[in-house]
C-alpha cells in the first residue's frame, strides 16, 4: 500500500483522477500496471477499482441491487453478478442489510458498500481517495481492518489521506505532497528519522528558566536543545534511563518541571519539518476542484 499524504488542495484527488483515467493530464505521462492512462484507458479501467471521498452508491437501490448493477456494467451475466454481490455483502458484513434501501444505511455501511462496489471486478489495483472522511472513529477502524485484509490478500492499494494516523497505520510507503509536488517519500519510520528520532521533552514550571534548562540538558546530545516557551526538547540516542538522567540534570540545576517524557516523532512532525506548518492547519481548506466536487 502506498499512502499519499497531504492537506486539502495539495493535488491528491487530481492525481487519482489522472491515474484512474477520469482526468486527462495536461502534460507528461503516467501508467498503472504497465498501461498508459491515456492511450490504453479502456484496458486499464478493467484492471482497477476506485472508491472516492463520497460513497458513490445509488440510495434508491438496495445494497445487493447496487452491486449487481455494477457487475452488469462490467459485463457480467446476471447470475454471475448476483453471486459476486452475495460474496461481497458477506465479506463486508452487509448480508443482513443487503435487501434494504441504501438510504437507510449508516455512513460506515455506505462506505463499506462503496468499497465492495469497487471490488466487484476483483481488480489487482485499488485506488482509495480519502475513504474514511466523515466517518466516526469506530467506522474508521472497521474500514481500516477491511483495507488491511485486502492488502494481505494481494491487492495493491493507493490510499490518499490527510489523516496522519491513517497513513502511519496502513501504508507500507508514504509519499508526502504539498502544492502539487512530492516533497518526501519513504516508509513511516524513514520519514520520522528525518526529523530526529527520539527526543526528550521537558515542560517547565517556569518558562523563564528555559535557557537554563537547555544548558543543563545539552550534554545529553550532540545537537543543541530546542526551546519553545516552557518546553525544551533535545534529541537522544537511546530511551532507557533517559528520563531519569534528564530529571537528575534539571534537579541539579534547581529547575522544576511539570513533565519529562521521551517522545517518538510523528508524521505530523515530518510534515511540520518539511513544510513549516502542521497538516491540521490545512484541513479546513478546500481547493476549487474539491468545492466543485462537493457541489456536484
Amino acid at each position: 500500500m502506498l499512502g499519499v499524504l497531504g492537506p486539502n488542495g495539495a493535488g491528491k484527488t487530481t492525481a487519482v483522477r489522472v491515474l484512474t483515467t477520469l482526468l486527462p493530464p495536461d502534460a507528461g505521462d503516467a501508467s498503472v500496471i504497465g498501461l498508459d492512462v491515456v492511450a490504453e484507458a479502456p484496458a486499464l479501467r478493467a484492471q482497477i477499482g476506485l472508491a472516492g471521498q463520497y460513497a458513490a452508491v445509488d440510495e434508491n437501490l438496495t445494497g445487493i441491487e447496487n452491486l449487481v448493477m455494477v457487475g452488469r456494467l462490467y459485463g457480467k451475466r446476471r447470475a454471475e453478478a448476483r453471486r459476486r454481490a452475495d460474496e461481497l455483502l458477506d465479506r463486508f458484513s452487509l448480508s443482513e442489510a443487503g435487501g434494504r434501501i441504501a438510504k437507510t444505511y449508516s455512513g460506515g455501511m455506505r462506505r463499506r458498500l462503496d468499497l465492495a462496489a469497487a471490488l466487484v471486478a476483483d481488480p489487482p489495483v485499488l485506488f482509495l481517495d480519502e475513504p474514511t472522511t466523515g466517518l466516526d472513529p469506530r467506522s474508521r477502524l472497521e474500514l481500516w481492518e477491511t483495507i488491511e485484509a485486502l492488502v494481505a490478500e494481494g491487492t495493491t492499494v493507493l490510499l490518499t489521506t490527510q489523516y496522519l494516523d491513517e497513513a502511519d497505520r496502513l501504508a507500507d510507503r508514504i509519499a508526502v505532497i504539498d502544492r502539487g509536488r512530492v516533497i518526501a517519500d519513504g516508509t513511516a519510520d524513514e520519514l520520522k528519522e528525518r526529523v530526529g528520532g527520539l527526543r526528550v521533552e521537558v515542560h517547565l514550571t517556569d518558562a523563564s528558566r528555559a535557557a537554563d534548562a537547555a544548558m543543563a540538558l545539552a550534554p545529553m546530545s550532540e545537537e543543541q536543545p530546542a526551546v519553545d516557551d516552557a518546553r525544551v526538547s533535545v534529541r537522544v540516542a537511546r530511551e532507557q534511563g533517559t528520563i531519569m538522567e534528564a530529571a537528575r540534570r534539571l534537579d541539579q540545576a534547581g529547575i522544576d518541571a511539570d513533565d519529562v517524557a521521551v517522545r517518538r516523532p510523528t508524521l505530523d512532525d515530518v510534515f511540520l519539518t518539511l513544510t513549516g506548518r502542521e497538516l491540521a492547519d490545512e484541513e479546513g481548506e478546500q481547493s476549487a476542484d474539491e468545492r466543485e466536487e462537493v457541489a456536484a
